[in-house]
């Protein structure tokens, strides 16, 4: 019988393995608790007949964690569960055949075929007759869900036997992009599954292309939540995903004449293929109402609204692995019951329909516009939903795997939280409140649970990006949860007084208005009578009143009146309104905080929570984001990836990025370098017919492809993009054709991200961009030397043509203001070359692939306190080809439209949208003379001296830019 005892590989410093797979049983210790069923029974298929076989897991008595755990133990709890769990399913699939997992040896092209056909007939979502394209692209993804189903099932049943500590990460965005080829991709089923669509008369290509992203993300945030699923998935992580199943999403792009429009995203109009709905799965969620005392003591919250979250699942398939973890999505509804049937019947039926709809809009739109209240209470009612729902689905779970012995105190040895951002704050007042409203645990071990259960993942430092909610508003809305917030509040004072003293009442005040989660709420009276201040003089200046009282043609009544008439014309002081702040609560809620790169989190901790930090620096963390090597550069560039399989001699690559620096090696050969420069072609080509479809300007393969595609922000900088190349159009304007061709290499210059719908600068960056390339586009002296493309609704399928084509992108966002940045990466990995600050991931790409291969300028993080200081003293001297630019746009030679409010913000040394907030006139001469060494370095690119021909060639990769991040389990 096969042994391998989890303790004593960790004791060894190795990790487990299988030694003898000879036997139908297996005894693998896992340390499971002693009221986890220690018998697994799986049932295989044979030719004549149903085989039930069991292996045991042996349970022994085991020392506890400390929690945390160190660095060190950590790494080998993780690779101890990712071994187990490969080895169980490899003992599965060695001793049971085909029954839990897909059998290769039947996935050939008729088989896949077969399956194919079958779902077209018996699965069907259109008419009988025909088989286009949408219909094909309909059956193929449910034929392949068939297997992802099957190893769905057998991942979960590992989880469920196991009883493994499970990771769950919450998050308001996945932005996933199309799934069809990444699944078929992960299965190992290219091959196959290309060769039955040839058959069945259609390209794997053009059946993949049918399906649209789904609109469950809009950045960065969202595409970092879906790459860790995958790596989640890869590593054979016991995890799952929670976020809401949007109707609409953000919203489809339009680009017309006026600039940026929205229309409502319409991905599931023709239905999802990939979801499962879990009707069988669902879990009520309250608002408003109020709290009441029961006789036994207990607070109940009672009244308001109740809707119902159901579950949607969505399978996630591992990289060469039979793991499939799960992403459950949240629709919501409301009961039958609450239809107003006799309403509907009098005519009524808005009326009667009211509460349903109440309830849908909730998944409708992804962040709804904030600017009124119904808008801010839908945010908050969707932030909720997303947190109540699966802290009550993990719950279940947790309950159905302890068995009839519960014990509560094991619930963080079991489950980690994991909140990206902090949308999912509720997390943290909803756990208290189950286990201490409904579960009757006691509130100091309820919030030691918590505490230990639940981390945070911070993405901005800009202040305005830490999220508050107005006290007022949360509650209206959900009253048990302010109580619960008010009294971590009172204790996160009192741990404060109590590590401060009050000596120091200045000192302590100082804490208390940083560290609080509440915002100007009054402090307990014990600790408030320490900062009473002396009674202030009256707001009417006496000298005034005195000189009033002088003047002779004044009688005493008259001067009276003028004193009191001075009184009722000050203008009363403002009461500044009660918030909540959802970052401090994270962080006293949460046992870690991490930042997503290495200047982020040292700018959170020595910045953003400095006061935290000084206080509980052991939570405080970095996990540089990461991105998944298969769908950004296998899948989406299969001729790079070709080549570097070749030149590497192997595609262990793709789980072990290590590896090409391997290709340093071969920098100075020069049939890799036609190679790779031919492969660079090919994608040039597909987005010159891509560009052409989809906005009607042809632009020439031959030209450096300058790309930068991302959510349209005033500190992410696309005006000084822009900017830049009205400065560039201008000077060609002012040479001739032989001058313009000497001194400028020919550019097509990409733009793509979405503005939000209600940020007015942002959306006239977008029309300026949009006006400067109908502008030179059109311009005959100027021809291919120059063209600018605005890509209209760019989404994950867009990135994944843009990127492998380009040459040069910019990442040049205001120092110390990009949290991480992952699309640098993923054009890093793509052999693309960036222009950018020392911001974000970019200080640790260009320590990765050398200063020789990363176009820097600007200003750097710790000097931007100090211009902005400069600069509202009026010392700020701005750049004379600054102002020549400015001046340029307000020309009129982009067209009508008045950029005078975009322009104005660049001017002026303080106010509100004034004063050039993001520096961009600070950066802008370093910016062009950047770029002019862009230029020259194109320009020689002959053999072995080429910089543009691949910038990771030479330089070791970086892990963490090329490889994929996985958070601790």
């Amino acid at each position: 019988m096969a042994y391998c005892s989890a303790a004593a590989s960790i004791c060894a410093g190795r990790a487990p393995t299988l030694l003898d797979r000879s036997s139908i049983s297996g005894s693998i210790d896992l340390n499971i608790t002693n009221n986890t069923s220690n018998r697994m029974f799986f049932t295989a298929t044979t030719k004549s007949s149903y085989r039930k076989r069991h292996f045991y897991v042996r349970s022994e008595a085991k020392s506890k964690l400390k929690d945390p755990v160190t660095v060190e133990q950590g790494l080998v709890i993780r690779a101890t569960y990712s071994r187990l769990l490969c080895e169980c399913f490899k003992l599965i699939a060695d001793h049971f055949g085909d029954a839990r997992s897909v059998d290769k040896s039947t996935a050939d092209a008729e088989a896949v075929a077969s399956r194919i056909t079958y779902h077209a007939e018996f699965t069907p979502s259109f008419s009988p007759e025909g088989f286009d394209l949408p219909k094909a692209y309909y059956a193929t993804a449910q034929s392949i869900r068939d297997s992802l189903i099957i190893n769905w099932n057998a991942t979960y049943d590992m989880y469920e036997k196991m009883n493994v500590k499970q990771a769950y990460y919450l998050s308001m965005e996945f932005l996933q992009g199309r799934a069809l080829s990444n699944a078929i991709g992960n299965l190992e089923l290219s091959g196959s599954y290309g060769e039955a669509l040839r058959k069945l008369g259609h390209k794997l290509e053009n059946v993949v292309s049918q399906e649209p992203d789904a609109a469950l993300g809009n950045g960065g945030l969202g595409r970092l939540a879906s790459c860790f699923l995958d790596s989640l998935a890869t590593l054979n992580y016991p995890a799952w995903g929670y976020g809401l199943r949007y109707k609409y999403g953000l919203f489809k792009q339009l680009i017309t004449k006026e600039g940026q429009e929205e229309v409502a995203e319409n991905w599931l109009e023709m239905g999802n293929p990939w979801e499962i709905i879990r009707n069988d799965i669902s879990y009520p969620v309250k608002f408003y109402g109020k709290v009441v005392t029961g006789s036994d003591g207990k607070k109940r919250w009672i009244g308001g609204e109740d809707i119902v979250a159901v579950a949607h699942d969505v399978p996630i398939p591992g990289y060469k692995t039979k793991t499939t973890i799960n992403l459950r999505l949240w629709s919501t509804k409301v009961p039958s019951v609450d239809f107003d049937l006799s309403a509907f019947n009098s005519g009524e039926h808005t009326k009667a329909c009211e509460s349903q709809a109440n309830a849908e809009k909730i998944c409708y739109i992804l962040y709804p516009g904030d600017d009124s209240l119904e808008g801010k209470t839908l945010r908050l009612q969707q932030q909720y939903t997303l947190c109540s729902a699966s802290l009550q689905d993990i719950v279940k779970c947790f309950e159905k795997r302890s068995g009839e012995n519960v014990l509560w105190k094991e619930f963080p040895e079991k489950v980690a939280v994991q909140m990206n951002d902090t949308h999912p704050t509720l997390c943290i007042p909803e756990l208290m409140r189950i286990l201490v409203d409904l579960k009757g645990i006691s509130w100091k071990e309820a919030w030691d649970i918590t505490q230990r259960t639940v981390a945070y993942t911070n993405h901005t430092v800009l202040p305005e990006a830490l999220e508050k909610w107005s006290l007022e508003l949360m509650q209206k809305l959900l009253p048990r949860h302010v109580e619960i917030i008010e009294m971590i509040d009172e204790e996160l004072v009192n741990d404060i007084v109590a590590e401060f003293g009050k000596s120091n009442p200045i000192l302590l005040e100082r804490k208390l208005n940083a560290m609080r989660i509440l915002e100007n709420v009054e402090l307990p009276s014990s600790i408030a009578d320490l900062f009473i201040k002396p009674k202030e003089m009256s707001a009417i200046d006496t000298s005034e009143v005195s000189k009033v009282s002088d003047k002779s043609s004044l009688t005493d009544e008259e001067d009276e009146l003028d004193v009191n008439e001075k009184e009722v014309d000050l203008p009363p002081v403002p009461i500044p309104p009660k918030m909540v702040r959802m970052a401090n609560l994270c962080v006293v809620g949460g046992h870690v905080v991490n930042g997503v790169a290495e200047i982020h989190s040292e700018i959170v901790k020595q910045d953003v929570f400095n006061d935290f930090y000084k206080l509980w620096p052991e939570k405080f963390q970095n996990k540089t984001n990461g991105v998944t090597p298969r769908r950004w550069i296998q899948y989406c560039n299969p001729d790079l990836s070709k080549i570097i399989t070749k030149w590497i001699g192997g595609e262990d690559w793709v789980l072990n990025t290590e590896r090409l620096a391997e290709l340093r090696k071969f920098a100075d050969n020069e049939d890799l370098q036609r190679e790779w420069r031919a492969a660079k072609r090919i994608n040039k080509l597909k987005v010159v017919s891509f560009l052409k479809e989809k906005t009607g300007y042809s632009v020439s393969p031959d030209g450096m492809f300058d790309i930068q595609v991302k959510r349209i922000h005033e500190y992410k900088r696309q005006l000084l993009n822009i900017l830049g190349i009205v400065y560039r159009y201008k000077k060609m304007k002012e040479m001739t054709a032989v001058e313009r061709k000497e001194k400028f290499t020919s550019r097509v210059c990409i733009f793509g991200g979405k503005a939000f719908a209600t940020y007015a600068q942002a959306k006239r960056i977008v029309k300026l961009i949009t006006d400067v390339g109908a502008t030179i586009n059109n311009d005959p002296d100027i021809g291919d030397l120059l063209k600018v493309v605005f890509v209209p609704d760019y989404n994950v399928s867009v990135a994944e043509l843009l990127i492998p084509a380009s040459e040069l992108s910019q990442h040049i966002s205001t120092a110390g203001m990009e949290a991480s940045g992952t699309s640098n990466m993923k054009f890093s990995m793509n052999g693309c070359i960036l222009i950018g600050t020392l911001d974000g991931a970019n200080v640790e790409i260009r320590e990765e692939v050398g200063e020789d291969n990363f176009f820097l300028f600007g200003a750097q993080a710790h000097e931007i306190t100090g211009f902005r200081k400069e600069r509202a003293e009026g010392k700020f001297v701005p750049d004379a080809r600054f102002e020549e630019v400015k001046e340029y746009v307000r020309s009129g030679v982009f067209g009508p439209y008045n950029y005078d409010e975009l322009m104005g913000s660049l001017e002026g040394n303080e106010g509100f949208g004034r004063a050039d907030y993001f520096l961009v006139g600070k950066d802008f001469p370093s910016y062009i003379e950047c770029q002019e060494k862009v230029d020259k370095a194109y320009k020689d690119q002959k053999v072995g001296n080429g910089l543009f021909w691949s910038n990771q060639v030479r330089r070791k990769p970086n892990p963490a830019v090329a490889a994929v991040a996985a958070p601790e389990p």
